[in-house]
């Protein structure tokens, strides 16, 4: 099994991803994402995002669920984020302002 990029696409705007991300497969996304924090210090994590719809297969959730770890490493980002929706990708400020 190989790991490939799906595109280039960069997005500005969480509701054009979410609208991208399909209903059966799951992806690995990384993401930096700029935002102010409560105390006003600007914050620009990179995390992943492992998106694993509840519609896919057992065998591509195993799959994905092997090369999780992986991937992180290979991404070297510090964070997890797990989505089994694609509308949650629009709440990603407040995942992140609520575990950082």
């Amino acid at each position: 099994m190989e790991i490939k990029q799906v595109d280039e696409t960069i997005y500005s705007n969480m509701q054009e991803l979410s609208d991208e991300l399909p209903d059966n497969s799951p992806r690995y996304i990384l993401l930096s994402y700029p935002l102010t924090m409560e105390s006003g210090r600007l914050s620009v994590p990179y995390v992943m995002i492992n998106y694993l719809p509840p519609t896919c297969s057992s065998e591509m959730r195993m799959l994905y669920a092997g090369a999780k770890e992986l991937m992180r490493n290979q991404a070297e980002v510090n964070r997890i984020i797990e989505m089994d929706a694609a509308e949650e990708i629009e709440e990603i400020e407040e995942k992140l302002k609520g575990e950082d």
